[in-house]
């Protein structure tokens, strides 16, 4: 198993799915690509990710209701969801973040800007995760080293 942060991506748009493919590995981040909320949730029940990118138009289940899905569920209530979406209307993000998405990313967008969000979400939701070193005084922590 890889000590990259595990980056689930959900999204049925093969172009996109290569961006991000590309640009996340090269980040680097362990990616995994799924192309439906049905595949995605076989996917989290047999490894939990680090983060989740969460396209909201998908066929069958929405992206909208896999997240509701994941808030409802106790082991994956915390598991940080960014939605990247072609839905940038106000009223589409207020919903996407009302549900629990920790941000909300409206394509086209800039892959350098997705990965610093991914990073800023990881911070905050799972700083053992996030591969900044932390000081404060004398004290260093390094978690990629590990020291």
């Amino acid at each position: 198993m890889s000590s990259l942060p595990k980056v689930l991506v959900v999204e049925d748009e093969v172009a996109i799915q290569e961006l991000l493919r590309y640009s996340l590995e090269q980040a680097p981040f362990a990616v995994v690509v799924v192309t439906s909320a049905e595949q995605a949730l076989s996917e989290i029940r047999s490894e939990l990710p680090s983060v989740v990118l969460l396209d909201l138009m998908l066929p069958g289940m929405s992206g909208i209701n896999l997240a509701r899905h994941l808030r409802a569920q106790g082991r994956t209530r915390e598991l940080p969801i960014i939605m990247v979406t072609a839905r940038a209307e106000e009223a589409d993000r207020i919903a996407g973040l009302n549900i629990g998405a920790d941000d909300y990313v409206t394509k086209p967008f800039s892959p350098t800007e997705l990965i610093a969000r991914i990073r800023a979400v990881l911070r905050r939701r799972a700083p053992h995760l996030a591969s900044d070193v932390v000081e404060a005084g004398p004290l260093r922590l390094d978690p990629q080293a590990r020291t």
